[in-house]
């Protein structure tokens, strides 16, 4: 084991930090060959129009790295030109000693815990890094450990990129389901010889729309009733509470408005954007089967069924279909954030089946979106597998058993002179003479 700072030169003091504005002044009008990466704690920020380094190194993030999260790199590539701010350490493994990709690899793996300090903001500290200890093995065996892990990393690397595709995979998915079920493609083997037989209908003439109403905010308590905003309309379609998004009434609210209490199925459709952004404009939910009973708040809709059957589950699986999606992205409120009115959503015609036919259709979501659900379910436990996959192959590399077989088939490179302990001689050694060095300089100028 040896020190971090006696197998790497320290390249921090020719760091020179640059702040956004300065920066876009000397980039502007600059052509793309003109330009150099700018690299900060965990990357690559952005660019610049000239570079401090010309060269193969190590850079470790000095602040704002999630060093105690095992899963995350801390340390990364720098090559050619290049120039890094003060966010980031940057290290040159001496020739001879180690090589960079062993020391990135090493620093990657390192437990932080005791290095670093900071309530919010950790920071490695120079002095701090200096003395991270790093075991190091024969040169050649060093090189195969960082061949090995460029290897197996790049594999797992590939893994977790065809994993990060499937949440894109099953969103296609889930829509390709709805917009087969509201055009009746779903059901289509279902139906046979029988011709589609699909009726044109306003919401307002099948199904009951009821607004919210604006409750006194200086009414608002700790305990109470439950009063239902557009927060807690989740977009996977249930109705979420936490510690921040409850509000509550006193319970006489409930006496008073009646017709605005809602029960457990009930279904919920957000008639604002809440932002900028239209996410959760026309955004439905259902009301969980265990909630207790919620008070309804303004630019939030909730509906019933006029038919003599219950309507609002295939209304569900409509308003969450592409085609009504297209219908909620063509309003205009004529305001910066986007509103509904519940006239919009009256006077919104659908393609409506048969009661029988509802029903099949809801059940063939469920079943298929079901589906979907055991996919992401697997999906999160092969990313959490993966994640510790790579831990585990770095605590191998760096406690030599990716290497254990190539030990046997070359003891002639991990003996000798080729031996960790002739290459910690030859670290003591130039760390003597570097300390020599240096008291030589010190006397010098302190004798002129």
């Amino acid at each position: 084991m040896v020190s971090l700072e006696s197998c790497v030169q320290i390249l921090d003091s020719m760091r020179v930090p640059v702040n956004n504005t300065e920066r876009a002044a000397r980039i502007e009008g600059k052509n793309a060959n003109e330009l150099y990466p700018y690299y900060g704690a965990t990357g690559r920020v952005g660019l610049i129009d000239e570079y401090i380094f010309d060269d193969d190194l190590v850079a470790l993030g000095e602040d704002g790295v999630p060093f105690l999260d095992p899963t995350k790199a801390k340390a990364y590539s720098l090559r050619g030109k290049t120039w890094v701010n003060n966010h980031a350490h940057v290290l040159k493994a001496l020739e001879g000693l180690t090589t960079n990709t062993y020391i990135r690899h090493y620093l990657n793996a390192f437990d932080y815990q005791g290095y670093v300090n900071g309530a919010t903001r950790l920071k490695l500290t120079q002095a701090n890094m200096r003395r991270i200890p790093i075991p190091l093995a024969s040169l050649d065996e060093q090189k195969q450990i960082a061949n090995k892990l460029d290897e197996l990393l790049a594999q797992v690397d590939s893994i977790k990129t065809r994993l990060d595709a499937i949440p894109t995979i099953l969103k296609r998915f889930r829509q390709s389901v709805l917009a087969a079920a509201v055009s009746g493609g779903l059901t289509e083997d279902w139906r046979g010889k029988v011709a589609k037989s699909w009726k044109s209908y306003a919401i307002g003439d099948i199904a009951i729309v009821l607004n919210g109403k604006a409750f006194p905010s200086k009414e608002y308590a700790d305990n109470g009733i439950r009063l239902l905003r557009p927060g807690n309309l989740h977009v996977t379609g249930k109705v979420v509470w936490t510690d921040k998004n409850s509000t509550f009434l006193p319970e006489v609210w409930a006496e008073r408005r009646p017709e605005l209490l809602l029960t457990a199925g009930a279904l919920l459709m957000n008639l604002t954007a809440q932002s900028l952004k239209d996410e959760f404009l026309g955004r439905v939910c259902v009301l969980g089967q265990s909630s207790e009973p919620v008070l309804l708040n303004q630019r939030i809709a909730s509906f019933e069924s006029r038919l003599d059957y219950d309507i609002t589950p295939y209304l569900y699986v409509y308003f969450k279909s592409p085609l009504f999606r297209e219908f909620v992205d063509t309003l205009d409120s004529g305001t910066l954030i986007k509103h509904m009115s519940t006239n919009d959503v009256l006077n919104h015609r659908i393609t409506l089946p048969d009661s029988a036919e509802q029903t099949e259709i809801v059940r063939r979501v469920k079943h298929l979106f079901t589906f979907a659900d055991q996919i992401e379910q697997r999906l999160t436990e092969a990313q959490t597998r993966i994640n510790q996959l790579t831990q585990s192959i770095l605590a191998k590399a760096f406690h030599g058993a990716l290497t254990a077989d190539w030990r046997e088939q070359h003891p002639e490179l991990i003996s000798g002179e080729h031996s960790a302990e002739a290459l910690l001689a030859q670290i003591q050694a130039a760390r003597a003479k570097l300390e020599t060095n240096k008291r030589a300089r010190r006397k010098k100028v302190a004798s002129t």
